[in-house]
């Protein structure tokens, strides 16, 4: 068989916050993973938002590009599914399977899916049972976990029969406060992170169990950063960075550290050309193969944007090895909380202040010198020309793309699209509109 199976695993709010990236988070299986593959330690996402950052990565284009806006339970489907990488790769003779969460369209059957494993038992368990069958012709495996997203206010528990995470002895993530609160919070993460990182063990073993180890492919991401406020939702790396470890055939392998800048729209080729496949026209990402094969640079910045949460919330962005912009394109300064997910965190935050804070439309951030992205220095003289050259990045991409909000407000939603009140505090509690007629009369002011 000259064609690779695909098995690609993803989590849900994890970001980059497992062993293999330097976080104390116990995920032995994704280390191992990561130890015989490549990790590829400055991957982002292409918006750091759910539905989105995933059409984004199964399509090959930015989200604005592929047209979704926004998120699949408020009214979104990606509005042209034959470019999703299952259609493309049954077209070219695979069996295309899918176990676990889609966040991209509204009906399954465009996902392009000829199994979609659906039995009961737990998404690991119905992808190893597939791994196991007999396979005449390759095949792509898509597994989705959401351990790592919260549910309500908390995360799943630790795995079954382990103690949890001692929270005294948890440091909280990079841009939040080392408070008892907030530590607790963490804790619940590790726990679930570890229940994640048992549930891709099951189906790595049985992969290879399976005799198909060296003939597969094999990706694990997450879709953006962790439901914690000031990371999800946020185009700082706090919300853009994300784990991405690839094993497999392409030399993809030797447990090797890439330092590239790379896109998560860059996954759709690599797969084309370790595949041996045409690579559609639509793509806009780069194979990252020339990257791991250490002949150059694949990119020299990466982009990102926001659209639409809970709540309508533009915003775009430029990164390059030395600098971040971003730049918003709302009105609003303060927080839109709605667009964070509630949890003890967000009231610890709440509760000093957070809600009240106002952001610049343009940031400037030296990561050289300010890697955790807190001093903005779009206004500093001294970086005038730093940031001239951060705008012109970004128009170009504006225009090459053909980003929408260059002329108008919004991205236009369909009609089935709701928006949330950007006033209110939490996204279960706040009031909801249909996006159109909300967003029309604002911009009537």
């Amino acid at each position: 068989m000259n064609s690779p199976h695909v098995l690609y695993l993803h989590s849900h709010d994890t970001g980059r916050y497992v062993a293999p990236c330097g976080y104390d988070v116990p995920t032995p299986h994704l280390q191992r993973l990561a130890g015989e593959g490549i990790l590829f330690r400055q991957a982002f996402c292409a918006n750091p938002t759910c539905s989105p950052s995933r059409a984004s990565l199964l399509t090959g284009q930015w989200a604005h590009s592929c047209g979704m806006g926004g998120l699949v339970n408020r009214g979104w489907s990606l509005p042209r599914p034959e470019r999703l990488l299952p259609r493309v790769l049954a077209a070219a003779g695979y069996r295309t399977v899918r176990a676990g969460l889609q966040h991209v369209v509204s009906d399954p059957a465009e996902g392009g899916y000829e199994r979609i494993l659906d039995d009961g038992r737990p998404v690991e368990e119905r992808a190893a049972a597939f791994l196991g069958e007999r396979h005449d012709r390759p095949f792509f495996l898509d597994v989705g976990f959401t351990a790592t997203h919260r549910r309500g206010r908390g995360f799943d528990p630790p795995p079954e029969g382990e103690e949890p995470t001692d929270p005294r002895f948890v440091q909280p993530p990079a841009p939040l406060p080392d408070a008892p609160e907030i530590r607790r919070d963490m804790a619940s993460y590790i726990d679930a992170a570890r229940t994640l990182d048992g549930q891709m063990g099951r189906v790595l073993a049985a992969l290879e169990a399976s005799g198909l180890g060296g003939e597969t492919l094999v990706i694990c991401t997450t879709d953006h950063g962790l439901a914690f406020p000031l990371m999800k939702c946020n185009l700082t790396d706090h919300g853009l960075g994300v784990m991405l470890i690839l094993r497999g055939p392409g030399g993809l392998e030797g447990g090797r550290a890439v330092d590239g800048l790379a896109s998560q729209i860059d996954l759709f080729p690599t797969i084309c050309e370790v595949a041996g496949l045409g690579r559609p026209d639509w793509l806009q990402g780069v194979s990252l193969l020339p990257l791991v094969e250490g002949r150059r640079q694949v990119r020299e910045e990466v982009f990102a944007e926001i659209n639409y949460h809970v709540c309508h919330e533009p915003q775009r962005a430029v990164r390059t090895r030395r600098w971040k912009y971003i730049r918003r394109l709302h009105p609003r300064a303060r927080p839109v909380l709605p667009n964070c997910d509630d949890s003890p965190t967000k009231d610890y935050l709440l509760a000093r202040g957070w809600g009240e804070r106002e952001e610049a439309s343009e940031r400037l951030y030296d990561l050289a010198a300010d890697p955790l992205e807190q001093r903005n220095v779009a206004a500093d003289a001294a970086h005038a020309e730093a940031l001239a050259g951060m705008r012109g990045r970004l128009l170009r991409w504006q225009r090459e793309t053909g980003d929408p909000l260059l002329d108008r407000p919004f991205l236009e939603p369909p009609a089935s699209a709701v928006v949330a009140d950007p006033e209110a505090l939490s996204p279960r509690t706040a009031p909801t509109f249909p996006a159109r007629e909300f967003l029309e009369a604002r911009s009537r002011g």
